[in-house]
């Protein structure tokens, strides 16, 4: 009767048992690596680390966050990195000047970007102590070599071209350098137009080099109208208008940065800049705020004077007691909510906001190849 009991072991069973005990114990297959570029709308902590002005490293910051804790990010809550993180599955990514960015987190990517920095390296000068883009990008190829000796410089390059990468500069060219002060540097040296056309050839440069360190899937973001935040209207705005010269500017860099990327794209045969109209992504909210849930866009949440415009959101700052209801969270900055509709745009946005494929595109087309 026991002999009868006996099963008996096949040996394709033995395999099958030894299989799943191996992939039980191995690690899954890795979520896509992201790489953001940039400055204060994307930094997540950089600036912490640094001696600079430029810094969201204490309360009110982060009162929305699951810590309700200041992080570095400009935003009440998670910013567009964050929420894209979420959206392609993979954790938040960490700043690169984290102590904590080593081992096998570098394999989830790393956030170069740094409050206050524009594309060109005298752009925030008033901040001291940034990360130049030329040093984000000098930061990413060390990257590359620390990775590389944790697996190898074929698969450090593999995880290099399969990454998503965002990068989001242009703004801060604008309101911390151009127009800065009544007759800055920029300003004398350039008229506006040829400003912008200066800027679009420094930032061919930046993408370039970028796309020579191994970026393959690269979401570059237009500025937004840069005129209607409520730091420009506090400064230049009698009944809420949006200050016209700013949105003079915007309206020749935004149309210039498309035609820049396409004819990358061109050069290289392939899409690798996408283009994400972060311009008409606000002033969806901007000018038909209560349509999105917002009480306002004109007036920041956290802030002080005129449209709670002025100055920077501080513990003595005015706080709305509910964020959700507003399109800016401080003068500069949207708030998490906000950053929520642009980041479902770069997910499901038609050509009008994203060119020439969406978020959602660029996953299922990679996940075929």
């Amino acid at each position: 009767m026991e002999e009868n009991k006996k099963k008996v072991v096949s040996p394709k069973s033995i395999f099958l048992c030894l299989f799943l005990s191996l992939s039980s114990v191995a690690p899954e297959a890795e979520a896509r690596a992201f790489f953001v570029f940039g400055d204060s709308l994307v930094d997540n902590g950089n600036n912490n680390y640094l001696a600079t002005t430029a810094r969201a490293d204490s309360y009110p910051y982060g009162i929305d966050s699951a810590s309700h804790r200041a992080s570095g990010r400009f935003s009440n809550g998670l910013n567009m990195p964050d929420l894209i993180s979420e959206k392609i599955g993979s954790e938040p990514t960490l700043p690169y000047l984290s102590p904590q960015l080593n081992g096998e987190k570098l394999l989830v990517g790393a956030n170069f970007a740094s409050a206050g920095v524009g594309i060109l390296n005298d752009t925030g000068f008033q901040f001291i102590n940034i990360i130049r883009i030329t040093e984000q990008l000098a930061y990413f190829r060390q990257y590359q070599q620390r990775v590389a000796a944790l697996i190898g410089e074929e698969q450090t390059r593999d995880l290099v071209n399969k990454a998503l990468v965002l990068i989001t500069l242009g703004g801060n060219d604008f309101v911390n350098n151009y127009f800065l002060v009544p007759f800055s540097a920029r300003s004398r040296e350039y008229a506006l137009p040829d400003y912008v056309v200066f800027l679009i050839s420094e930032y061919r440069k930046i993408l370039a080099h970028l796309y020579e360190l191994g970026a393959r899937r690269v979401l570059v973001t237009g500025t937004g109208p840069l005129g209607c935040v409520p730091a420009e209207l506090a400064m230049h705005s009698r009944n809420g208008e949006c200050a016209a010269e700013l949105q003079r500017a915007v309206n020749l860099f935004n149309p210039q940065l498309v035609q820049l990327l396409q004819a990358l794209n061109t050069e290289i045969g392939s899409d690798v800049f996408i283009s994400a109209n972060a311009f008409a992504m606000h002033l969806d909210f901007v000018t038909d705020p209560q349509a999105y849930g917002f009480v306002t866009s004109k007036v920041a949440c956290c802030g002080q004077g005129a449209y709670n415009g002025i100055g920077l959101c501080t513990p003595a700052s005015n706080l709305c007691p509910n964020r959700n209801l507003y399109a800016f969270w401080d003068p500069f900055h949207p708030s998490e909510t906000a950053n929520r509709l642009i980041v479902d745009k770069f997910m499901t946005g038609s050509t009008e906001y994203m060119h020439p494929m969406n978020l959602s595109t660029i996953i299922a087309l990679d996940s075929t190849t």
